[in-house]
């Protein structure tokens, strides 16, 4: 396996932008397309014994640049892990083969055709927080992939057994793969995300093909082998691709902040904080509830706000709905304390408005909150 491969996809992806990205939060879907670079594949057949002792020729296969894509479904736990089911094509093109015999020297010999590799991955990723606009990220895969290949080779030699040769089939091969990569959240489409993306796949198993000889030799089919067998394969994959976040999307960008205005003197707050991702209401706050909604009657209240946030862990999309659930369920409180709905205002923060600044990504037990504003 190429490292250097690895470790330059994974430095080149990582140029900064302009907008901080976020870890992947629930399901998504990606797909990619570009190019596979195969590496050589060593090749081997039987022949009897007939004219002489029984020989195994040995090939080293070449292969040209082609085609390749790839598509997966997956989900993000919202801390930089994703697991993900995938499925990739890739095609690469042969040209030309080193064969050599026993006691003999090596020739070149040419090849046209080529080999299909696909099917199914399972991968687990994570997404490396670097505080930067883009998100490089690292995985490893297992699965299990089919090689249909169709090759026609031309020996040098014109009139001895035959010239031409082939060997086709499908076979497959349990299969593992090193991804390194990074995406860059697109601004203009909420969820969608621009991937750029290396994978080194190594098929683990030796594979026979089924060897075909051409009439017209100085010897029948029967003299030669059946089967050609075709050793370990590798490739390295580079992908260019959409990845688009489902139901947690990102928003364009966040709304300003608004602008608190000076409370009237009256005014009254109460805070009731929440355990991490949670919006359920703990014992100590019903009881702050409770006393909001007593006050609210012995005083001249004429509307509760009532503001959710959430500290800086998970992406801003989240903490805004975790922030509304919260607020929602304090104002549901005090609803069954006696507070007439109609008076209730409702508001959603998310992550701004931090009671404790901090960077992103931090749990901060003190943000986790709902305000009750009595005016």
């Amino acid at each position: 396996m190429n490292f250097r491969l690895v470790l330059a996809a994974a430095t080149c992806l990582s140029l900064p932008f302009v907008a901080h990205a976020q870890p992947v939060t629930g399901p998504y879907i990606s797909l990619g397309a570009g190019t596979s670079i195969a590496d050589p594949v060593n090749a081997s057949s039987y022949q009897p014994a007939i004219l002489r002792g029984d020989v195994t020729y040995t090939a080293k296969n070449q292969f040209r640049p082609s085609y390749a894509g790839a598509g997966a479904m997956g989900y993000g736990f919202g801390n930089g892990f994703r697991v993900e089911l995938g499925g990739d094509y890739l095609r690469n093109t042969r040209h030309a083969a080193d064969a050599a015999e026993p006691g003999a020297p090596t020739f070149h010999a040419d090849v046209t055709g080529g080999e299909n590799t696909y099917g199914p991955m399972v991968n687990v990723l994570y997404d490396i927080p670097l505080g930067l606009p883009v998100f490089p990220y690292v995985g490893v895969g297992a699965g299990y992939q089919w090689t249909q290949i169709n090759s026609d080779f031309m020996t040098p030699y014109t009139n001895t057994v035959a010239k031409n040769y082939s060997y086709s089939g499908t076979r497959g091969s349990f299969a593992y793969d090193l991804i390194a990569g990074a995406a860059y959240p697109l601004p203009f489409v909420p969820g969608l995300s621009l991937t750029g993306e290396y994978r080194f796949m190594q098929l683990t198993g030796s594979r026979n093909f089924v060897f075909h000889v051409p009439l017209g030799g100085l010897l029948p089919p029967s003299a030669f082998s059946k089967d050609v067998k075709v050793g370990q394969a590798s490739s390295n994959t580079f992908l260019v691709g959409l990845r688009y976040q489902l139901f947690n999307a990102p928003a364009m960008a966040p709304a300003p902040a608004p602008v608190a205005a000076p409370a009237p003197a009256a005014a009254r707050t109460y805070l009731v904080f929440f355990d991490w991702d949670k919006y359920n209401l703990t014992p100590r706050a019903t009881q702050i509830i409770a006393q909001a909604a007593s006050d609210s009657k012995t005083q001249a209240t004429t509307t509760l706000d009532v503001s959710g946030y959430t500290d800086t862990s998970g992406t801003p999309v989240y903490n805004q709905g975790l922030s509304l659930r919260r607020a929602k369920a304090v104002a549901a409180k005090l609803v069954v304390d006696g507070v007439p709905a109609a008076e209730i205002e409702i508001h959603a923060y998310g992550e701004t408005h931090l009671l404790v600044p901090t960077g992103p990504g931090v749990r901060e037990p003190q943000n986790r909150r709902v305000e009750i504003v009595l005016n």
